[in-house]
């Protein structure tokens, strides 16, 4: 049974302290931001008179963001406590509606900068107060060109609504409306068949169990195709609509503009995958093998390789793995760490009302929080390293940063914790003496790879190509969708894998394809982090201060330029060929064993 919150050692407990002592300072708080916001408004029309009124603008706009930030991230966290608090989910609710009232008491600020001259602005900076927000105006002052009329971003802002319905009306169909039959299980009983339950089945041990499951869950998809395609259209059709109407040269263009990311990065990636995807064909064999099937079909690429392993680590032992695996990082690095397990950065086990999964979290002003829901398994160990690089990440951001570069892009925000993944896997397959938990830590590294490098390049690939094709006036059919996913899947799978039809509609069920060219950050934020693990274990100190240049750089540059400083480029295909230089020697390694 659950135990309620109270009940749990407090010692294993966030402490929230570094952003409110109590709910009576948070509440002074928010009354004093209601007060920066109207003072924020009255600069209005005003921005740009004078140097001054530039620099007295930006700092109040980021004076009522810092405090907001406070504010909010104390109500969600209280309320992932125990999600079942009302008096919490008020707070979070209230702290929502804050936020819509800073951006309406800000929404004037971008707009004046964008309209103003761009020489006046240029000769602002060079007043001693302004020359830090350079690289905070040159990300503003860069759409320029893609930034309409005031009455056609007015007009853009009001169709809003209609632009997010493919993704709405999916969400609804995908999660709310579908149905699934149940499927009967290894002791012949019946069990639901759900999106949530559809990957346990695919790890189920009975094969039986595992195609009835794939073939149940893919023919409710086969039943609603034309539907998922016409979404899936529409969805490509608004991007292609909304880069023509920014001027942009394409969708994908318009989508990496955000984070300044060149187009090569993508294709580079896509180019590089490709030529390691005999490594890849090599590890869909090997699967064959060790299962002994005649043919591989889909629903046996997730079963586990290595039956009756149980890798379990307590929450201490788990502290001492990680501190371990984290050494090369330097005593300054681990000491932080050793610091956060006793000094209320995380939240350790699960209670009842508790938030599920995982996060790092927390403000610039505040402890870098970490909320788990610990359960002694070999994952849990990786999922508090992993949250431990995004913690630390932003640690050492803030503590080099002032608050307006003192958060990093969204490009390179899982870089730092697959790095702490990678290096874990790299000390336990170094210390590990059973051969057969040797050969699961490579089998559960390899499917790292395979699910995050290989699919989510494959997921980009097609991305990119059907929005090219409407582009060029394609018609996307679920036919068409199926006929273009078959191909990439025999590309990516090799021969080794026999097609079943139903894999021809994974497209309709994944929700990644309505978040606009995000998922290729998957791969190259992976590809960075392996490749740099290998890297500060090969070069040691000097590739190890580079690792913390990137760490502590913040937005202060652009990701592109961000992740140079940890001597990895992604305008080169270098990083994902060093990086999958390892999935192929995991794979020859894995291959002698058995």
């Amino acid at each position: 049974m659950l135990k309620e919150r109270n009940e749990l050692n407090s010692d294993y407990q966030w402490n929230l302290d570094s952003l409110y002592s109590s709910d009576d300072a948070w509440e002074k708080d928010y009354i004093m931001s209601e007060t920066l916001f109207v003072k924020l408004k009255t600069k209005e029309g005003k921005v740009l008179d004078n140097a001054k009124n530039l620099e007295e603008t930006i700092q109040l706009y980021l004076d009522a963001s810092r405090k907001l930030s406070r504010i909010a991230t104390y109500a969600k966290m209280k309320q992932d406590e125990n999600t079942k608090l009302s008096h919490y989910q008020s707070l979070n609710a209230r702290a929502e509606t804050l936020d819509v009232a800073f951006k309406e008491s800000s929404s004037y600020l971008v707009p004046e900068i964008m309209m103003g001259d761009e020489n006046l602005i240029k000769s602002y900076l060079n007043e001693d107060g302004l020359k830090l927000y350079s690289q905070f105006m040159d990300n503003i002052l860069r759409s320029r060109a893609h930034t309409l009329s005031p009455e056609g971003e007015a007009l853009l802002a009001q169709a809003a609504e209609l632009f997010s319905a493919p993704s709405n009306a999916f969400g609804m169909l995908n999660g709310a409306d579908l149905k699934f039959p149940n499927v009967m299980d290894e002791n012949d009983e019946e069990v639901s068949l759900t999106h949530g339950s559809f990957i346990p089945f695919m790890m189920n041990k009975d094969r039986r169990v595992r195609e009835d499951a794939f073939k149940k869950y893919y023919k409710v998809f086969d039943d609603h195709k034309n539907t998922f395609a016409s979404l899936l259209s529409s969805e490509v059709k608004k991007n292609i609509f909304n880069a023509k109407a920014r001027k942009y040269e394409s969708a994908r263009a318009a989508a990496l503009f955000q984070n300044n990311v060149p187009e090569t990065v993508y294709d580079q990636l896509i180019e590089a995958v490709h030529k390691n995807l005999p490594s890849m064909h090599k590890y869909i064999a090997l699967r064959k093998r060790m299962l002994g099937v005649e043919k591989l079909r889909p629903f046996d690429l997730y079963v586990p390789l290595i039956e009756d392993v149980e890798m379990k680590y307590t929450y201490p032992d788990a502290q001492n793995k990680v501190i371990e695996s984290l050494n090369i990082l330097g005593s300054d690095y681990t000491e932080t760490v050793k610091k956060s397990f006793s000094d209320g950065w995380i939240d350790v086990y699960e209670n009842v009302g508790k938030r599920s999964g995982a996060y790092s979290w927390g403000t610039y002003d505040s402890k870098p929080y970490i909320l788990l829901n610990y359960h002694d398994e070999l994952g849990d160990m990786f999922t508090l390293t992993h949250e431990m690089g995004h913690s630390m990440h932003s640690f050492y951001t803030r503590k080099n940063q002032p608050y307006v570069y003192g958060n990093y892009s969204i490009f390179v925000a899982e870089v730092a914790s697959t790095t702490n993944e990678a290096l874990l896997n790299k000390h336990l397959l170094d210390n590990v003496t059973k051969k057969n938990e040797r050969l699961y830590l490579l089998n559960n590294y390899l499917e790292n790879f395979r699910g995050t490098v290989f699919r989510q390049t494959m997921f980009a690939e097609f991305e990119r190509d059907i929005h090219a094709y409407a582009a060029d006036g394609g018609a996307l059919t679920s036919e068409q969708l199926c006929k273009m996913y078959r191909e990439l899947n025999l590309k990516y799978y090799g021969e080794t894998l026999h097609m079943d039809a139903e894999l021809d509609l994974e497209w309709a069920r994944i929700p990644h394809f309505y978040y606009n060219f995000y998922v290729f950050q998957y791969a190259t934020g992976f590809a960075s982090a392996v490749a740099l693990a290998d890297k500060m274990t090969k070069e040691g100190q000097v590739a190890v201060t580079a690792f913390k240049e990137f760490l502590s750089a913040g937005s202060s540059d652009y990701p592109i330029e961000v992740l140079k400083k940890a001597g990895v480029d992604m305008e080169t295909p270098t990083p994902v060929n060093d990086a999958l230089d390892v999935f192929k020697a995991l794979v020859d390694e894995m291959e002698k064993l058995v």
